[in-house]
């Protein structure tokens, strides 16, 4: 029963198809691969290819790394939000573009590869904070997107995956976002058998922050976006990037370099606004500066 449903997950990902990577041609697409909108500092970014279960294709992380980019040193961005369209987060790599037919496939094979860790990279390398908002299904390079951003909210019915040995593919990119976001057997069982975890695993191991209704997920993403607009922009971006720096740190290494990070935040104008105004009983009026 347990092989049976592996397969049965697994067959959630079936891959986008040649169009979808040549969906910049004439005719190809009616709509982007990634939708864009920014409203009150929150750029929602949609993953826009239900009929292929929003597959990471060559073509979608290339408008990934696209958007990312663009936003990245805009001050009119204050937060990301990453969604997608139809019951599927992302199914992960497109299966298609791996299929080895001569050297050239190799070759387009590690740059696949390459650019989807790049975004993952940039993701959590980005100056300000990147939520996941996950109402489906997200496995293999799919769950690695969702694990590296620095929140995840998912709706009940959402689940996990990283099925690769189930097609003889050991999911070995995504177990690099995996294993540092859950703990070590709890990241090796998920590799070694491709079975699925629930919304609510998925929260007790810390993949995910939060788990919500369907009804209210985006409600709910929507109040973490807006509450992180309230904040000075330059402080979180400070503080997100040392964070992950102090994280590949000993203990003690950590502690000396947050010590310096927190003088410096102390010299920055929102720094000293903020405890003026908490002195003062008023809001702060941020310059993000």
């Amino acid at each position: 029963m347990a092989a049976l449903f592996s397969r049965k997950c697994f067959r959630l990902l079936p891959t986008a198809t040649a169009a979808a990577i040549r969906h910049s041609s004439a005719g190809a697409r009616a709509e982007p691969l990634v939708l864009r909108n920014l409203e009150n500092g929150i750029l929602t970014l949609t993953l826009n290819n239900p009929p292929k279960r929003n597959a990471l294709s060559s073509a979608m992380l290339l408008n990934l790394h696209k958007e990312l980019k663009s936003c990245s040193n805009d001050d009119n961005v204050r937060v990301v939000l990453l969604t997608s369209k139809g019951d599927v987060f992302s199914s992960g790599h497109d299966l298609k573009e791996l299929v080895i037919t001569d050297d050239k496939s190799k070759t387009k094979q590690i740059e696949i590869f390459k650019s989807c860790s790049e975004v993952m990279c940039m993701i959590q390398d980005m100056a300000v904070p990147v939520i996941a908002q996950v109402s489906g299904l997200a496995t293999a390079a799919g769950c690695q997107l969702v694990t590296s951003c620095d929140i995840a909210i998912a709706s009940e019915k959402a689940k996990f995956a990283v099925p690769g040995v189930n097609i003889g593919l050991f999911c070995t990119t995504p177990g690099v976002a995996l294993g540092r976001a859950v703990p070590r057997k709890v990241a090796m069982e998920m590799l070694l058998t491709g079975q699925p975890i629930s919304a609510d695993e998925a929260l007790r191991h810390g993949l995910i922050s939060r788990v919500v209704s369907p009804e209210l997920l985006e409600e709910e993403t929507m109040k973490i976006a807006q509450r992180i607009c309230e904040c000075s922009r330059s402080v979180l971006s400070m503080g997100k990037a040392a964070f992950q720096t102090q994280m590949n740190m000993d203990r003690d290494a950590a502690y000396y370099y947050a010590e310096k990070i927190m003088v410096s935040n102390l010299s920055k104008e929102d720094g000293q606004e903020g405890i003026k105004s908490f002195l003062e009983k008023r809001r702060p009026h941020w310059c993000h500066k």
